[in-house]
């Protein structure tokens, strides 16, 4: 009985044996890519292969790098500077600084406007700043015409362009000579170039007009602050550029709060636009002078997206800012600019 049953066992075996054998011939000649030289998925890719993209959780878009707070410190100062890094992690790299814009505030020292100027002592202290950076001499006149020239043209007074018919050139006009751009954006001025005072335009802050020589291009480039918003988003700001404040914007006849949210106004269109954004604009803001208190040492701020906690100890003047503008622009600089330290060189700033 025994036996019999082994008998059968065995003759069941056989055929499905020979089955499965032939099931495996089957599938073996049905494989994806098999004869055509191509490759099944490995085990690996089929089971869900990790992507090394940063994670990005649903609805809060792509990780960012941590943005440096505004007030930042520097860690140390040293004689001539204390660099900073990169500007975090940009998606478009820094380039070259082709355009200056200058903002100039009026009549307040380097601890006045510290202490009274929270946002733009704010970004002094996260882009760069000077704090041994002196104006050439009293009343105001003289200063705006130093930076615009490197000279203050023996000019000791605030008189009107009448009284002071000034030839040679400015930094604009130079500017313009080697095929370069140059605009001046002036707060409360009603008509381009304009060479008397009215309401709170100061013509004394606005040196371009006492440049008799260049009147065509001053009439042409000195233009109303109402201009400005258009060229700052199409990205046409000037390789030589200035602002001018009117007078209660400048902390003339208004306080340096009153200045500091101005600027921060202006500043916050400046760098939305595609200039500042790419890394081509750099930012100064400085004060014409002191108020005969502090020895005419004034807060001056360097701002560009590749620096990060400058601190420059070296003597600067207005006469540095008027080598800037030549720096910028790659033309010569005029007047006492020739000798006057770089500040390209002691912020770090990268040129053409």
């Amino acid at each position: 009985m025994r036996s019999s049953v082994r008998r059968m066992s065995r003759q069941v075996e056989r055929p499905l044996a020979a089955l499965t054998v032939a099931a495996l011939a089957m599938l073996s000649a049905c494989a994806p890519g098999r004869g055509s030289g191509a490759q099944a998925p490995s085990a690996a890719a089929s089971a869900g292969t990790v992507s090394r993209q940063p994670a990005v959780t649903a609805g809060t878009g792509p990780p960012r790098a941590a943005a440096p707070t505004a007030g930042t410190r520097s860690t140390s100062v040293a004689s001539g500077s204390t660099r900073g890094g990169s500007s975090g992690s940009p998606s478009v790299a820094p380039r070259r600084v082709d355009k200056l814009l200058v903002v100039v505030v009026e009549n307040h020292s380097l601890g006045q406007m510290r202490r009274q100027m929270p946002y733009t002592y704010g970004l002094a202290q996260q882009y760069g700043y000077a704090d041994h950076y002196t104006a050439i001499r009293h009343p105001s006149l003289p200063n705006y015409l130093a930076i615009a020239s490197g000279s203050t043209h023996g000019v000791r007074d605030d008189d009107a362009p009448a009284a002071h018919l000034l030839s040679g050139a400015s930094v604009f006009g130079a500017a313009v000579a080697a095929g370069r751009t140059a605009g001046v954006y002036v707060d409360a001025m009603s008509s381009p170039c304009q060479s008397a005072s009215s309401g709170r335009y100061a013509v004394k802050h606005n040196p371009w007009p006492y440049f008799t020589a260049e009147r065509a291009l001053c009439d042409r480039d000195d233009l109303p602050l109402s201009v400005l918003e258009r060229t700052v988003r199409e990205g046409a700001l000037p390789s030589a550029g200035m602002i001018v404040p009117d007078l209660c914007h400048d902390a003339h006849d208004c306080s340096l709060l009153v200045a500091d949210t101005w600027f921060r106004t202006v500043m916050e269109r400046v760098m939305a636009g595609p200039d500042w954004r790419s890394g081509r604009l750099a930012v100064v803001l400085t004060a014409d002078e002191d108020d005969r208190t502090a020895g005419n040492r004034v807060l001056t701020v360097v701002a560009h997206p590749s620096l990060r906690h400058v601190v420059v100890a070296q003597p600067l003047t207005h006469y540095s800012l008027t080598r800037l503008y030549a720096e910028v622009t790659g033309t010569s600089p005029l007047g006492r600019g020739a000798q006057a330290p770089s500040m390209a060189q002691a912020f770090g700033l990268p040129l053409r």
